[in-house]
């Protein structure tokens, strides 16, 4: 039995030697990921991905079948978690498992009642696989289900819920938008549908989602790095950006940056499924770095189930790409719970594996009215019991979570964030983010910071309060500032446009700044790319009413449109969700 370092790791040695031009070709990156785990012989148990991609493979059907009744004899666990793998499982046996393994699972589906979840991901899963497996049985009475409902019934609930979802997004954006980790969620279960629906409908529109998906990555991408901001990341994807799941799926279909030590299993069931290659279009979109470009998004917030009289609020993002760095950031404000990443730079390395490249501030806001506003639990020990599976929520220390008390502005690669944090708050202070790889940073009389990031980046930032330097435990610093009305001002260049960091220091300080912070933060400054730039708290900078749901060089929708136009020079492809039609000119 092969080994995962030699079906697996092989492939990225080409890019890490040769760079990313030289990856092998979609296939051989696609092969190689299935091949991790249906070869799997290391430590651990990868249970149902190895039975699916081993059946995808039509090997070892014996050893499948087993495999599987063992697993279900155990008791199935996990909800929508547990629901999506074996759905794969039940669509790839054609045939080959025996018919005890097949009556096991067909049973589990009637005795197992797995929670449908709490979150827009938990929702996609959960109807996905409800809809495919009672396709896959049709025909059967309701006490053939868990759910008590017949086939019938079952698949026309998930098609209302699906589709409602599919134009909700195309309309408004995704609820948990931007996700490095939670991009796979999505990605999975319209593979799904796209592989093994049915219905030409469903089939059509899981296939042009898969295209719209892959176009919400492709123009906020690094070299496969996820830039900002994000409705959803962990920690340690934060700060390290190559760990998120979003660096699987890079490498997969643009063969850019590298993949994980081993493929996380989301992107596995996609592979299984449909294993969608990207048109040419978006290969473009993806890689082509040469000319600098804003890509502006619409999205929308998780739920908000109280305190609130829409549903769903609006969330405008702006992210300024180039081939050295990116600067990428939202309008500031809570508009996920406890996860959110709001702002930050991100620049380019050659290798990011165990690479910190970037940088960021934050407001550790925590609080009992963030939690009430987007879950239903009661308010008591609110805070504690999330912060037992969230470990940083409730921490001063934090730099994972948006806050009310925080607004952003930004234009190219210039950015102003600003605070005003009411008396009383638990946490009166902003935290920002200097990595243990942020090269020499300079303090500067005139109040400025200089620094670099890598070789190929700039960076100048301008705290409006004192602050001090705390130290971070992998070796980063803090920069601590404990005052109520605060900002920062952050702006990025390449070092290619500079002699050195002294000729750049030199250029922003020369450019106009004025700001006062009482009686709130007000800055008046002139970018270095000549923007004069007016923040004022309470102020909206920008005219958010005529924010379309993308749009930038690469891809153009309105709100509410239902549809998406990509582009890339005489290239065009329009997906148009209406009337789920996909119309290419070459």
């Amino acid at each position: 039995m092969k080994t995962l370092f030699l079906t697996f790791l092989a492939l990225p040695l080409c890019a890490l030697h040769l760079g990313a031009q030289s990856a092998p070709p979609f296939e051989a990156r696609k092969l190689a990921m299935i091949d991790a785990y249906a070869h799997y012989a290391g430590p651990g148990d990868q249970g149902y991905g190895q039975i699916a991609a081993r059946l995808w493979k039509h090997e070892e059907p014996a050893w499948c079948s087993q495999k599987l009744e063992t697993l279900l004899a155990a008791g199935p666990s996990g909800d929508m978690f547990w629901m999506f793998p074996v759905t794969a499982i039940a669509h790839l046996d054609q045939g080959q498992l025996t018919p005890s393994a097949r009556k096991a699972l067909r049973n589990a589906w009637r005795t197992y009642m797995p929670y449908r979840g709490d979150t827009e991901n938990h929702f996609l899963l959960y109807y996905t696989s409800l809809y495919l497996m009672s396709q896959l049985w049709p025909n059967e009475p309701g006490d053939q289900w868990y759910t008590g409902k017949s086939s019938a019934a079952n698949m026309e609930e998930a098609r209302q819920w699906i589709e409602s979802w599919v134009k909700l997004t195309t309309t408004r954006g995704q609820g948990e938008y931007d996700s490095p980790h939670y991009m796979g969620v999505y990605l999975l279960p319209i593979s799904y549908l796209a592989q093994w629906a049915k219905d030409p409908a469903m089939k059509k529109r899981a296939t042009m989602m898969l295209d719209y998906l892959i176009a919400d990555y492709a123009p906020e991408n690094l070299d496969g790095l996820f830039v900002g901001a994000h409705a959803r990341v962990y920690e340690d994807q934060l700060v390290e950006k190559w760990k998120g799941v979003s660096s699987d799926f890079g490498y997969l279909w643009f063969g850019v940056g590298r993949p994980m030590p081993f493929p996380n299993n989301y992107t596995l069931y996609y592979l299984l499924a449909s294993g969608y290659e990207p048109p040419e279009i978006l290969k473009k979109i993806a890689t082509d770095r040469t000319q600098p470009y804003t890509h502006y998004e619409r999205k929308r917030t998780r739920n908000r189930w109280r305190f609130n009289d829409d549903l769903h609020g609006p969330v405008y993002k702006t992210t300024y790409v180039r081939k050295e760095y990116a600067v990428s950031s939202d309008q500031g404000g809570i508009l996920q719970p406890i996860q959110e990443h709001s702002w930050d730079i991100t620049w380019s390395v050659p290798d990011p594996r165990g690479v910190q490249n970037t940088l960021f501030f934050t407001h550790p806001f925590a609080s009992v009215h963030e939690l009430q506003t987007y879950f239903v639990f009661g308010p008591d020990s609110a805070v504690e019991g999330v912060a037992r599976s969230k470990k940083t929520y409730d921490s001063p220390d934090k730099l994972l979570g948006g806050s009310p008390y925080e607004k952003i502005f930004q234009d190219q690669d210039t950015l102003i964030a600003i605070y005003s944090i009411p008396p009383g708050t638990r946490f009166p202070h902003i935290n920002g983010f200097f990595s243990k790889d942020t090269g020499e940073v300079r303090e500067d009389a005139s109040g400025w910071l200089f620094l670099r990031g890598g070789t190929s980046t700039y960076i100048a930032v301008r705290p409006l309060q004192p602050w001090s330097w705390k130290p971070i435990a992998d070796g980063g610093r803090r920069l601590f500032s404990p005052f109520l009305n605060n900002g920062v001002i952050v702006q990025a260049a390449a070092a290619s446009e500079y002699p050195s960091l002294e000729a750049f220091a030199a250029a922003i300080r020369k450019l106009p700044l004025e700001f006062q912070l009482n009686p709130v933060p007000t800055v008046h400054f002139r970018s270095l790319r000549g923007k004069q730039m007016d923040f004022t708290w309470g102020k909206d900078p920008l005219d958010y009413s005529k924010w379309p749901l993308f749009g930038g060089p690469f891809l153009e929708a309105g709100v509410d449109s239902e549809e998406l136009i990509l582009k890339y020079k005489n290239m065009r492809r329009s997906l148009d969700f209406k009337t789920l039609t996909v119309t290419d000119q070459p």
